[in-house]
Protein backbone atom coordinates (compact mmCIF):
# COMPACT_ATOMS: atom_id res chain seq x y z
CA UNK A 1 0.00 0.00 0.00
CA UNK A 2 1.29 3.45 -0.93
CA UNK A 3 1.28 5.75 2.10
CA UNK A 4 0.96 9.48 1.61
CA UNK A 5 3.62 11.58 3.27
CA UNK A 6 1.93 13.70 5.91
CA UNK A 7 2.85 16.89 7.75
CA UNK A 8 3.27 16.87 11.51
CA UNK A 9 0.02 18.47 12.65
CA UNK A 10 0.67 18.42 16.40
CA UNK A 11 3.25 20.92 17.72
CA UNK A 12 4.02 18.61 20.66
CA UNK A 13 5.04 15.86 18.23
CA UNK A 14 7.16 18.35 16.30
CA UNK A 15 8.97 19.34 19.50
CA UNK A 16 9.51 15.62 20.28
CA UNK A 17 11.15 15.22 16.86
CA UNK A 18 13.42 18.20 17.48
CA UNK A 19 14.36 16.93 20.96
CA UNK A 20 15.13 13.48 19.58
CA UNK A 21 17.31 14.83 16.76
CA UNK A 22 19.10 17.30 19.05
CA UNK A 23 19.84 14.48 21.50
CA UNK A 24 21.35 12.32 18.75
CA UNK A 25 23.26 14.89 16.71
CA UNK A 26 23.14 18.69 16.63
CA UNK A 27 23.78 18.72 12.87
CA UNK A 28 20.66 16.63 12.26
CA UNK A 29 18.55 18.87 14.49
CA UNK A 30 19.76 22.01 12.69
CA UNK A 31 19.10 20.36 9.32
CA UNK A 32 15.48 19.61 10.31
CA UNK A 33 15.01 23.08 11.79
CA UNK A 34 16.41 24.65 8.61
CA UNK A 35 14.08 22.63 6.42
CA UNK A 36 11.06 23.47 8.55
CA UNK A 37 11.84 27.21 8.62
CA UNK A 38 12.58 27.50 4.88
CA UNK A 39 10.05 25.03 3.41
CA UNK A 40 12.77 23.77 1.08
CA UNK A 41 13.18 20.24 -0.22
CA UNK A 42 15.87 18.21 1.54
CA UNK A 43 17.88 18.18 -1.71
CA UNK A 44 18.10 21.99 -1.46
CA UNK A 45 18.99 21.91 2.26
CA UNK A 46 21.96 19.53 2.38
CA UNK A 47 24.34 21.57 0.15
CA UNK A 48 23.85 24.84 2.05
CA UNK A 49 26.95 26.60 3.36
CA UNK A 50 27.54 29.11 6.13
CA UNK A 51 28.03 31.79 3.43
CA UNK A 52 24.48 31.20 2.19
CA UNK A 53 23.21 32.59 5.51
CA UNK A 54 25.96 34.96 6.63
CA UNK A 55 28.16 37.69 5.25
CA UNK A 56 31.94 37.35 5.63
CA UNK A 57 31.63 39.99 8.40
CA UNK A 58 29.65 37.48 10.49
CA UNK A 59 26.29 39.23 10.17
CA UNK A 60 23.28 37.34 8.87
CA UNK A 61 22.02 37.98 5.39
CA UNK A 62 18.42 39.12 5.08
CA UNK A 63 17.67 36.25 2.69
CA UNK A 64 19.04 32.87 1.80
CA UNK A 65 19.03 32.65 -1.99
CA UNK A 66 19.06 29.28 -3.69
CA UNK A 67 18.38 27.79 -7.09
CA UNK A 68 15.97 24.90 -6.52
CA UNK A 69 17.42 21.62 -7.71
CA UNK A 70 14.07 20.24 -8.89
CA UNK A 71 12.64 23.30 -10.65
CA UNK A 72 15.76 25.32 -11.47
CA UNK A 73 13.96 28.39 -10.10
CA UNK A 74 15.69 30.91 -7.87
CA UNK A 75 14.18 31.46 -4.43
CA UNK A 76 14.75 34.21 -1.89
CA UNK A 77 13.75 33.11 1.60
CA UNK A 78 13.74 35.50 4.55
CA UNK A 79 15.80 34.11 7.42
CA UNK A 80 13.55 34.26 10.47
CA UNK A 81 14.67 34.93 14.05
CA UNK A 82 14.26 31.33 15.18
CA UNK A 83 16.48 30.01 12.41
CA UNK A 84 19.08 32.75 12.94
CA UNK A 85 19.31 31.87 16.62
CA UNK A 86 19.70 28.14 15.90
CA UNK A 87 22.29 28.70 13.18
CA UNK A 88 24.28 31.21 15.24
CA UNK A 89 24.62 28.75 18.12
CA UNK A 90 25.43 25.84 15.79
CA UNK A 91 28.04 27.72 13.72
CA UNK A 92 29.76 28.97 16.88
CA UNK A 93 29.67 25.64 18.73
CA UNK A 94 31.10 23.71 15.76
CA UNK A 95 33.49 26.49 14.72
CA UNK A 96 32.19 26.47 11.15
CA UNK A 97 33.93 28.81 8.76
CA UNK A 98 32.44 31.03 6.06
CA UNK A 99 32.87 28.50 3.21
CA UNK A 100 32.00 25.37 5.25
CA UNK A 101 28.98 23.27 4.50
CA UNK A 102 26.41 23.48 7.29
CA UNK A 103 25.68 19.76 7.19
CA UNK A 104 29.11 18.19 6.90
CA UNK A 105 29.48 14.52 6.07
CA UNK A 106 31.63 12.42 8.36
CA UNK A 107 33.05 10.93 5.18
CA UNK A 108 35.43 13.15 3.25
CA UNK A 109 36.92 14.85 6.33
CA UNK A 110 34.63 17.86 6.21
CA UNK A 111 35.04 18.58 2.52
CA UNK A 112 31.59 17.23 1.62
CA UNK A 113 28.03 17.72 2.78
CA UNK A 114 25.82 14.82 3.77
CA UNK A 115 23.93 13.20 0.93
CA UNK A 116 20.21 13.52 0.37
CA UNK A 117 19.98 9.77 1.00
CA UNK A 118 21.72 10.14 4.37
CA UNK A 119 19.43 13.05 5.31
CA UNK A 120 16.40 10.94 4.42
CA UNK A 121 17.79 8.05 6.48
CA UNK A 122 18.31 10.34 9.50
CA UNK A 123 14.70 11.53 9.37
CA UNK A 124 13.35 8.01 8.77
CA UNK A 125 15.25 6.71 11.79
CA UNK A 126 13.76 9.50 13.92
CA UNK A 127 10.27 8.71 12.60
CA UNK A 128 10.65 5.05 13.54
CA UNK A 129 12.01 5.86 17.00
CA UNK A 130 9.22 8.26 17.97
CA UNK A 131 7.09 6.81 16.05
CA UNK A 132 5.68 9.15 13.41
CA UNK A 133 3.39 7.67 10.78
CA UNK A 134 3.65 8.57 7.09
CA UNK A 135 6.75 10.66 7.76
CA UNK A 136 9.74 11.16 5.50
CA UNK A 137 12.09 13.94 4.43
CA UNK A 138 9.21 15.77 2.72
CA UNK A 139 7.11 15.92 5.89
CA UNK A 140 8.81 19.01 7.33
CA UNK A 141 8.26 20.92 4.08
CA UNK A 142 4.59 19.95 4.30
CA UNK A 143 4.50 20.85 8.01
CA UNK A 144 5.57 24.40 7.13
CA UNK A 145 2.70 24.69 4.64
CA UNK A 146 0.16 23.15 7.01
CA UNK A 147 1.08 25.63 9.74
CA UNK A 148 1.28 28.58 7.34
CA UNK A 149 -2.22 27.76 6.11
CA UNK A 150 -3.64 27.39 9.62
CA UNK A 151 -2.08 30.71 10.67
CA UNK A 152 -2.96 32.76 7.60
CA UNK A 153 -5.41 30.87 5.35
CA UNK A 154 -3.56 32.63 2.51
CA UNK A 155 -3.55 29.74 0.08
CA UNK A 156 -2.47 31.96 -2.84
CA UNK A 157 0.75 32.96 -1.09
CA UNK A 158 1.49 29.38 0.01
CA UNK A 159 0.93 28.25 -3.60
CA UNK A 160 3.60 30.72 -4.69
CA UNK A 161 6.08 29.44 -2.08
CA UNK A 162 5.59 25.89 -3.37
CA UNK A 163 5.30 26.88 -7.06
CA UNK A 164 1.98 25.04 -7.32
CA UNK A 165 -0.46 25.75 -10.13
CA UNK A 166 -3.68 25.40 -8.14
CA UNK A 167 -5.11 25.77 -4.66
CA UNK A 168 -6.40 22.19 -4.81
CA UNK A 169 -2.88 20.86 -5.33
CA UNK A 170 -1.53 22.92 -2.43
CA UNK A 171 -4.34 21.93 -0.04
CA UNK A 172 -3.83 18.25 -0.88
CA UNK A 173 -0.05 18.67 -0.58
CA UNK A 174 -0.18 20.20 2.91
CA UNK A 175 -2.62 17.56 4.11
CA UNK A 176 -5.77 19.55 4.76
CA UNK A 177 -8.27 16.92 5.87
CA UNK A 178 -12.02 16.71 6.30
CA UNK A 179 -11.44 17.23 10.04
CA UNK A 180 -9.74 20.56 9.27
CA UNK A 181 -12.72 21.56 7.14
CA UNK A 182 -15.14 20.45 9.87
CA UNK A 183 -13.27 22.54 12.44
CA UNK A 184 -13.52 25.56 10.15
CA UNK A 185 -17.28 25.10 9.78
CA UNK A 186 -17.65 24.80 13.54
CA UNK A 187 -15.45 27.82 14.18
CA UNK A 188 -17.30 30.20 11.82
CA UNK A 189 -20.77 30.72 13.20
CA UNK A 190 -23.34 33.47 12.79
Amino acid sequence: MNKTTEPIRDNKRLQELFAYLKGKNMRDYVMAKTQLNTALRISDIVPLRVCDFMHASGYFREYVTIKEQKTGKEKHIAINTSLKSTLKEYIKEYNLQYDNYLFISRKGHGSRHISTTQAQRILQDAAQALPLDNFNSHSLRKTWGYNAYNETHNIALIMQVYNHASAEVTLRYIGITQTDKDNLYNMIQF
